[in-house]
């Protein structure tokens, strides 16, 4: 956690990935993020994964650092009360994230009559306000089309809800934009931020449009990567890397470290080429390049190729699995400062993320846990909304919050 956003308060009105991992950047930025839920919890509550006691671990991850505001959202007097916190006076206030639908009592016309300046921040699936989620957005835009062996035509969907993680990160950068300008202007700002922009444009950004405009469809080609040198190879002890070469220097190290120089030259003869001077000839004449590569990783052990790689400095990975990650890789999580074992709302102690920013020379606060369901709900009613006591306990016996 770090303190650059410390005195700025964010409510969070949203539910899944995208939403509230924009609300968890802030936080771990020193936000203070207030989410309201559902009395008894949101459509994401309950998601898996699941504690062994039903908690979500989804949840608990997903909302760490925030402070929770359970109201019955069904109830005009519930609904008032979120429009209340969104819309409460402050310099460093009126800053709304949500993924509620554009229309309705959490439109951001309806807060700005109440608070012109305030800044509203909106995950949508499709920009016309159809409902999509990170994985239907991904199947429109042709990516598992993309995906898998070159002698299958099923699509396949990705785990890795990419979508919904960079629209998050986008989230939190427009609303940092927005605020600025506010600080500047005065003036508020409507941000609608549909994952099926955020897909079309990145896609956009990186190429695969005009691609597929000049050349069609690009064909599935399993592991290899694509206009260089890359994929996954099988050691003599059965491990599995995956090398890299994309630039010259990353070409020459795995070269000389896995010793086919004299087979790569010959090769580089008779088609009259250089490989070291050009990485697309490289992804051009994979198949003939490959089986070279393939015996060369075929007579050493990983744990002798690793070293060396690191040695020579070239780019290569281990295939592991996630447990073995989580309970093994000093790099990624053992040893990693990122990570604190914290205790959650689930009861359950293990290692969380703080911010994966790093902040040279700064110190890190302690990592926050997720509050429990509806657990700073007087404490916010209280001090952002100036309630008193008796005022509060009659919304508890009308079950307007809990």
């Amino acid at each position: 956690m770090y303190r650059l956003l410390e005195g700025y308060r964010v409510v969070e009105g949203a539910a899944f990935i995208a939403g509230p991992s924009c609300g968890l950047h802030l936080a771990q930025m020193g936000a203070e993020v207030i989410r309201f839920d559902a009395i008894g919890g949101g459509p994401d509550s309950r998601r898996w994964p699941l504690a062994p006691n039903g908690s979500s671990l989804y949840w608990e991850g997903l909302n760490k650092g925030k402070k929770s505001v359970a109201i019955d959202l069904r109830n005009p007097e519930g609904r008032e009360l979120a429009v209340a916190l969104a819309t409460a006076p402050g310099e460093r206030a009126g800053l709304f994230l949500t993924n509620y639908p554009v229309h309705g009592f959490l439109s951001h016309d309806a807060l700005a009559a109440k608070r012109p300046d305030i800044i509203t921040t909106r995950i949508m699936g499709w920009s016309d306000g159809a409902p999509a989620v990170d994985y239907t957005v991904n199947a429109a835009v042709g990516i598992p089309m993309m995906t898998g062996p070159a002698d299958d035509d099923r699509p396949v969907n990705h785990v890795l809800p990419a979508w919904d993680l960079m629209g998050g990160a986008y989230a939190a950068f427009a609303m940092a934009a927005a605020l600025l300008k506010r600080q500047q202007t005065g003036e508020g700002a409507d941000i609608r931020i549909p994952l099926s922009d955020l897909a079309a444009t990145s896609l956009s950004h990186i190429g695969n449009v005009a691609e597929v405009l000049t050349q069609g469809d690009r064909p599935r080609m399993g592991n290899d990567l694509y206009g260089a040198f890359g994929r996954d190879f099988v050691c003599a002890d059965g491990v599995r890397l995956i090398v890299v070469a994309i630039t010259a220097n990353q070409w020459r190290s795995l070269v000389k470290v896995l010793d086919v120089g004299e087979a790569i030259a010959v090769l580089e003869t008779k088609l009259g080429v250089e490989f070291a001077k050009d990485e697309g000839l490289r992804f051009v004449h994979r198949e003939l390049l490959i089986p070279i590569f393939s015996n060369a990783f075929a007579r050493r052990n990983a744990a002798e190729l690793q070293a060396s790689f690191d040695a020579a400095g070239v780019t290569w990975g281990r295939y592991q699995s996630l447990h073995e990650a989580v309970t093994r890789d000093p790099r990624l999580f053992t040893e990693n400062p990122q990570m604190q074992a914290i205790q959650h709302p689930s009861g359950l102690t293990y290692p969380a993320a703080g911010p994966p920013a790093t902040l040279a020379g700064a110190l890190r606060d302690d990592v926050r846990p997720a509050p429990r369901l509806g657990q700073h709900t007087d404490e916010v009613l209280a001090d952002i909304l100036r309630l008193d006591a008796g005022q509060i306990g009659e919304l508890h016996d009308r079950g307007i919050v809990a």
